[in-house]
């Protein structure tokens, strides 16, 4: 029995790399008569520049002003709002800044309105979506600087309340101021009570609002009434004064300049001043602040520098 020849085993070439890429695939060029395929229609979306056209939309119905300065204005308005928080007195009434803030309040509630009345409107449907999102920016707006505006009047009268005797006497007229008020003899607690200005002849009224001013003079009135008839006019005629000053010491406390607020540098160099007092002959100049830098200094040191510019409140 003879045996089969045995082939011998097959030998593949030893190839150079480990891993095999394979080959891309053919591309296939379209014959320019082939059909080019269509793309079925997709469902409209908001997109953003739908967005963006509506707040601009808002910009423009809210305020005939330009948006830069808008956004000015509210940023002034909320750094006025957190120094007046800070600091232990009044600062000067921002007169231009208000009105201008409280025009924009007024067209911006008319703005409401007239949206509101649209959006019940059965023939206008179709934009009832884009009406209703117009409105919920400008509802949210106005609150935002309604807070602001309430927040800021609400601090003065707690500070006119409280040392309303010395705002009085700060803006009252100097001729009706009497020259020796411990030798001066009044009837009654409401004749110590000082003329204010004008408000109708445009007199200077800082740091006050004519309409602060008004205020001020009738609560100090009707709480100079009160005193009197609870216990000042059972006083000798000489004690029932309000602003006596007899001994050297005055009955009227106005707000501690000594109280420390936080400031912010804002231009390259800034000085805090030390006040006359407290041993102090005259007023000399105290730390230098840079730039970007935040201290913890009195009221009294940083008021020029915060009138002037070179630091915030903080």
């Amino acid at each position: 029995m003879k045996s089969r020849p045995v082939a011998p085993p097959l030998r593949y070439p030893q190839s150079t790399h480990s891993v095999h890429r394979a080959a891309p695939p053919p591309q296939i060029i379209p014959s320019p008569t082939s059909p080019t395929p269509q793309r079925q229609p997709q469902p409209q979306k908001l997109s953003t520049m739908d967005i963006d056209d509506i707040l601009a939309s808002v910009d423009r119905t809210a305020d005939t002003s330009t948006p830069e300065s808008t956004a000015l204005d509210h940023q002034l308005l909320t750094r006025f709002w957190v120094a007046e928080r800070a600091v232990p007195e009044l600062l000067p009434w921002p007169a231009s800044l208000m009105e201008r803030m409280m025009e924009r309040v007024r067209r911006q509630i008319e703005s409401i309105e007239d949206l509101a009345a649209s959006s019940t409107d059965p023939m206008q449907t179709a934009n009832a979506a884009t009406t209703n999102l117009k409105l919920s920016i400008l509802q949210s707006d106005l609150s935002r600087t309604q807070y602001l505006i309430r927040s800021l009047l609400r601090q003065r009268l707690s500070k006119l309340t409280a040392h309303s005797m010395h705002y009085l006497l700060l803006i009252s007229r100097p001729a009706s101021q009497p020259q020796s008020q411990s030798q001066t003899d009044s009837s009654r607690p409401e004749d110590s009570i000082p003329e204010p200005p004008d408000t109708e002849e445009d007199e200077d009224t800082s740091p006050l609002s004519k309409e602060e001013v008004t205020f001020l003079h009738a609560h100090q009135t009707l709480l100079a009434g009160h005193y009197g008839s609870s216990f000042l006019n059972s006083f000798p005629p000489q004690l029932r004064r309000l602003d006596d000053n007899a001994g050297g010491t005055s009955m009227v406390q106005g707000p501690d300049g000594k109280e420390v607020v936080f400031v912010r540098c804002l231009v390259e160099e800034s000085r805090v001043v030390v006040p006359p007092g407290d041993g102090v002959e005259v007023e000399v100049e105290g730390t230098v602040l840079r730039m970007g830098e935040v201290w913890a200094v009195r009221w009294e040191g940083v008021k020029g520098a915060w009138g002037r510019g070179e630091v915030e409140v903080l």
